[in-house]
């Protein structure tokens, strides 16, 4: 690898559906399809000699199902699937997880936390706007109108995109060593995009998978929900980036969750940070008026939030104030309709 500060990608583009590209000795790159604006999510079969290790899986669609039986028939064929390993609880990563396990015999390896979430969203199933959801967005502020449309409609459950997952998984937590595709790997947690996010560093320093912690070209979302609406992901997010840069070097080739691999990661790392540190400065200026979390939207994203991106953005919004009310720098107070207002201190 290149030694030198720049961030690159060695590939250009990505592997065709149903293609696994060698990107290491014993490393394949796989890309699933995923049905938004953000559409794929990268999965990695590490070659164990009798078998494969499989880490993230995408939605469990029938699309997904299909394209993973084309991969078991060919590039992957001769050798069964033995472990999943998931780097965290979010659908696009743990969706096939249990699909695996029932159908392939698959072992389930994660953190805990993603899998206490995993099966317990897989359970929680609504078929209405429960009120604390509402109440949540009513103290964000979202526009009456896109209020009311959103509480007419079916709410999206987790169990849509992520298949039943079995009793029994293996922990992996920070400080664990795990032996995968005839690499040792480090465990180290990261935070913020999703709680307890496992990262693995390959101890000959070659290789990172670094799932949606350590992305190249977006930042990944950190986002509070009705679930923990106190949260403060902005503040694990900044603390997990300071913490996992001390184990960055410019010759690892890092394997993200979303777009392109690449290295580079020392400065990716302190873009990660300074961009945070940057639009929480922002909001903290433009809050010398008092306004709601949906009220920050022109200054946090400088760009124009459409219908399909407004959830993201709106639990994206939540944590940066949020970090701000935590750390003192803003106060808050209700407005009659329940909404929040912040407001720098003077």
């Amino acid at each position: 690898m290149d030694g030198s500060a720049a961030i690159r990608t060695p590939w250009d583009t990505p592997p065709a559906p149903g293609e696994a590209r060698e990107v290491a000795d014993g490393i394949l790159w796989i890309r699933m399809p995923l049905p938004m604006k953000l559409d794929h999510v990268n999965c990695y079969a590490l070659d164990d000699g009798d078998g494969w290790t499989l880490v993230d899986t995408g939605f469990a669609s029938a699309k997904s199902r299909e394209i993973w039986q084309a991969l078991l028939d060919g590039p992957l064929s001769g050798k069964p699937v033995r472990r999943v390993l998931v780097t965290h609880h979010h659908p696009d990563h743990i969706g096939l997880a249990g699909w695996f396990q029932t159908e392939q015999g698959a072992d389930l390896m994660t953190t805990r936390t993603a899998w206490l979430f995993a099966r317990m969203l897989t359970l929680d199933v609504h078929t209405e706007v429960k009120p604390e959801t509402e109440a949540f967005w009513r103290g964000a502020g979202m526009p009456p109108a896109m209020l009311q449309e959103r509480l007419a409609e079916k709410p999206f459950n987790f169990a849509d995109a992520v298949a039943p997952l079995p009793l029994g998984f293996t922990r992996i937590a920070e400080g664990d060593r795990l032996r995968v595709g005839a690499r040792d790997w480090d465990v180290r947690i990261g935070n913020g995009h999703a709680p307890e996010h496992a990262t693995l560093w390959s101890t000959d320093g070659e290789i990172v998978l670094g799932g949606d912690q350590l992305l190249a070209t977006i930042s990944p979302n950190l986002g509070v929900y009705a679930t923990e609406p106190g949260a403060d992901p902005v503040g694990e997010w900044l603390e997990a980036c300071e913490r996992l840069s001390a184990f960055a070097t410019d010759r690892q080739l890092v394997l993200p969750g979303h777009k392109l691999p690449y290295t580079g990661l020392p400065i990716r790392m302190r873009q990660l940070i300074d961009n945070h540190h940057g639009a929480l400065a922002r909001l903290e200026r433009f809050l010398t008026t008092p306004r709601t979390a949906v009220d920050c939207f022109p200054e946090l994203f400088k760009r124009k939030i459409g219908t399909g991106e407004f959830g993201l953005a709106l639990v994206e919004a939540v944590a940066h104030v949020n970090h701000l009310f935590l750390a003192g720098r803003v106060t808050r107070t209700r407005r009659d309709d329940g909404a929040w207002l912040y407001e720098a201190r003077p």
